[in-house]
């Protein structure tokens, strides 16, 4: 309306209100002022009747208008066939229909009878469009598969103890996967706009509660389907605490594989799914996402907690610390995916909270691995003086370690702020000297200055094992079989740190340290068994350190000599050649030092009595015992018998 407009219309509310006034004011008219006042109310009257008739007119149209929308819509409520399946061009009308109405309730009717009419109809039109939102998601959803989802499923650990633990197993051949967000269609695309439409369309008219309900039963449906697919089952916390380790391994695998692709794919593809539907940044969009999926989330933090709550045995560690880092890899994601409304505040909580419980059982759990390595008692000396199962659990145990090296050095920071190596060893077990020994080193070590706390605590399992090897070598009566048995264990844990990610956890100066301890072992051995044997051979009479055999043979004559040395070797045979060495090269080294020992000595003991002494008390050739040597530490105990008597 213009001003000029306005001015008119204040100017003829003021004359009017004028006339009233002196009208009520009871003064008497004159001639003239009635006859204006006739001529006022005759126009008057006209101007009433002219908007009746356009009132009724109005109406009537309205009431037309209303009785073809309505017909139109419960024609179709009469046809079962879903409307979508005939078009989008025939779901258009439909709705053109549905907001028509809509359009006319909104703006009123002066007949009740109408006006329940039209809300009853629009009534029966909201029922049909839940039924046909429903139908459209249900029948145009797309199967979610996890081909594209990349996850560590290879990393197996065995129940039971030390010794029946699977070793070679424990290797993880994994590579770092990067986080990527990946959206996949989980609904026919060419339905979407149609799917936006009916939602826009029961949203304007007061329905949307009705409209996200269907929404979230239909998707939570396929999600429920997704896990039920991949064999993710329904557990409470009695359940998986119950579980054995086989059991409880395969669902973590489950967990690990589904939870990575849900969070990354799935979950992403919901949510953008509803914000295509209901609009991003929507409250209905939100809403919906959060409803749908909460559930099946919760399902799978609650299994999160349990294998939390479960006891901390060693064999489960690499399973909790792949959760844990898994998690916290996640967590940014969460973060956005749940940052809307306060059900997603909630969710976003509990997922924190379970990731802090499995980091926490993760910690734990690696401290108890350092006390069981202690408690680890034996009552009989391991076979052969070979590597011990225990010796081969914990060493591949902190080389699959590394491959979470900054998670786990991560949570040991946490807990060395508060206390550092709060488990103490076992009194039984454990030499202390030799731990302060290991610790001490570790300050003075060329260490690399990335992950302290894992190292400082590999240090120390490292000295604990060794602690406890020294208190199993004193298990053999022979003592050069003790010397072997250091020396295998010993260049074991040497070997698997130079060969792996453990070098840069221990560093050179340790390194060295355990190649002179392995070494030194080897010199020990050479001597306790060597010396009292090659005492025979000697003019002088030797030293025969080590063994009674020698003590005496001082005063014997070459001939003596020759028969002390041979039954003394045919021992020392049939002894080594059960014990074993495994490690090829280790085993050659052991034999060739062995052998220069043995063939130097007899050769010169045998120059120089050879002319002197009867050949049938020289048993041996250099070269026969040279190929004799060649049979120790095979693991196969052999005896000679006559087979060399000449």
């Amino acid at each position: 309306m213009g001003e000029f407009e306005v001015d008119r219309e204040e100017k003829l509310i003021t004359a009017a209100n004028y006339l009233v006034h002196e009208l009520r004011s009871g003064k008497s008219l004159t001639r003239n002022a009635k006859k204006a006042l006739e001529s006022l109310l005759s126009e008057l009257s006209r101007v009433v009747v002219v908007n009746s008739e356009d009132d009724r007119y109005e109406e009537d149209e309205i009431k037309t208008r209303l009785n073809a929308v309505c017909e139109k819509i419960m024609t179709r409520e009469v046809d079962e066939t879903m409307i979508w399946d005939l078009g989008s061009e025939a779901g258009n009308e439909f709705l053109d229909a549905v907001n028509e109405l809509r359009v006319l309730i909104d703006g009123g009717t002066t007949e009740e009878v109408s006006l329940r009419k039209a809300h009853d109809v629009l009534q029966t039109a909201m029922a049909r469009l839940e039924d046909e939102f429903k139908h459209l998601l249900s029948e145009n959803k797309l199967p979610f598969e996890l081909e594209h989802a990349s996850f560590r499923s290879d990393l197996v650990l065995e129940e039971g103890s030390f010794g029946a633990a699977s070793t070679e197993d424990l290797i993880i051949g994994s590579s770092r996967r990067n986080s990527e967000e990946i959206v996949i269609d989980l609904v026919r695309p060419e339905v979407i706009s149609d799917l936006k439409n009916i939602a826009t369309t029961m949203i304007a008219s007061g329905y949307d509660r009705e409209c996200l309900q269907v929404c979230t039963t239909v998707r939570k449906e396929a999600l429920d389907e997704f896990l039920y697919h991949h064999e993710v089952e329904k557990l409470s916390i009695e359940d998986v605490l119950k579980m054995d380790w086989a059991t409880l391994n395969t669902n973590i695998k489950k967990w690990v594989r589904v939870m990575r692709s849900i969070v990354q794919m799935y979950l992403v593809s919901e949510k953008s799914l509803n914000d295509q539907i209901f609009g991003e940044e929507e409250e209905e969009s939100v809403t919906c996402f959060v409803d749908t999926v909460k559930a099946p989330v919760m399902q799978l933090l609650n299994f999160g907690e349990a294998v939390s709550l479960g006891p901390r045995q060693p064999e489960k560690l690499l399973r909790i610390l792949e959760m844990y880092e898994l998690a916290s890899e996640l967590l940014p994601e969460i973060d956005v995916l749940f940052s809307d409304n306060q059900l997603g505040s909630s969710l976003r909580g509990e997922y924190r909270e379970v990731m802090r419980r499995l980091g926490e059982c993760a910690r734990a759990t690696f401290l108890e691995f350092k006390s069981a390595i202690a408690s680890d008692v034996s009552s009989h000396p391991f076979p052969g003086g070979a590597v011990h199962p225990l010796t081969n659990y914990v060493m591949n145990y902190l080389m699959a370690l590394t491959d979470f090296s900054q998670t786990l050095d991560s949570l040991l920071m946490e807990h060395d702020d508060v206390e550092y190596l709060s488990i103490p060893p076992s009194p039984d077990v454990i030499n202390p000297a030799m731990v302060v020994e290991e610790e001490s080193a570790y300050e003075n070590s060329s260490s690399p200055e990335k992950f302290l706390a894992m190292t400082k605590h590999f240090y120390s399992i490292t000295s604990v094992l060794e602690a406890n090897l020294e208190e199993k070598a004193k298990l053999y009566r022979d003592v050069s079989l003790r010397h072997i048995f250091l020396l295998n264990n010993i260049h074991y844990m040497t070997r698997k740190v130079l060969k792996s990610e453990l070098k840069h956890i221990f560093g050179d100066k340790w390194n060295r340290k355990h190649t002179w301890k392995f070494q030194q072992q080897a010199t020990e051995y050479e001597r306790s068994t060597w010396l009292p044997v090659l005492s025979f051979l000697k003019d002088d009479g030797g030293s025969g350190s080590g063994s009674g055999s020698g003590s005496g043979s001082r005063s014997l004559r070459p001939r003596e000599r020759f028969q002390g040395f041979n039954t003394a070797f045919e021992e020392v045979y049939k002894a080594q050649t059960g014990w074993l060495i495994s490690d090829e090269r280790l085993r050659e080294d052991v034999r060739t030092k062995a052998s220069m020992w043995v063939i130097q000595a007899y050769w010169t003991f045998y120059s120089r009595h050879k002319n002197s002494v009867s050949e049938r008390y020289i048993k041996y050739s250099t070269d026969d015992l040279e190929k004799l040597l060649l049979d120790l530490f095979a693991g196969s105990s052999k005896s000679l018998n006559n087979s060399y008597r000449r």
